[in-house]
């Protein structure tokens, strides 16, 4: 994916990623990791305790929260855009959801989404979009 020409892997090593909104991790949204004595997890996917991911706080886990990534540019036919990330739910009730927003809608239209699995282990995911405009997910 690109945003200003140029691909990344994000973790939250040393921040929120720069594929995030820098101002917008909504209320509700942590980054701690294993060793925060916060409950499971206990590590990130690799299994490093130490390293940082981000964690719904237990005051938020019963509404919603959002994470909105800053701008993608457009795809074309030899380039698309594939977003892998990894997730824990911890939660019977918990949906977790990835939306798309374009540039000319004002919509967000559900591109994946997983929920009612009690699942307690790190699982990921690959979704790929194909744009020819400007969106955020």
């Amino acid at each position: 994916c690109f945003t200003s020409g140029s691909s990344f892997k994000c973790d939250f090593e040393t921040d929120l990623c720069k594929a995030l909104h820098e101002l917008n991790l909504q209320p509700g949204w942590i980054r701690r990791n294993g060793l925060s004595s916060m409950g499971p997890p206990y590590s990130d996917h690799s299994g490093n305790d130490s390293a940082y991911f981000l964690s719904l706080s237990s005051e938020t886990r019963s509404s919603s929260a959002t994470l909105r990534t800053n701008i993608f540019l457009p795809t074309n036919e030899e380039h698309f855009c594939q977003i892998t990330f990894h997730y824990w739910i911890s939660q019977m009730d918990g949906t977790l959801m990835v939306g798309l927003q374009k540039d000319s809608e004002d919509t967000i239209t559900n591109i994946w989404q997983v929920s009612g699995e009690l699942q307690n282990q790190w699982k990921a995911n690959t979704i790929t979009i194909n744009s020819t405009e400007k969106y955020e997910v």
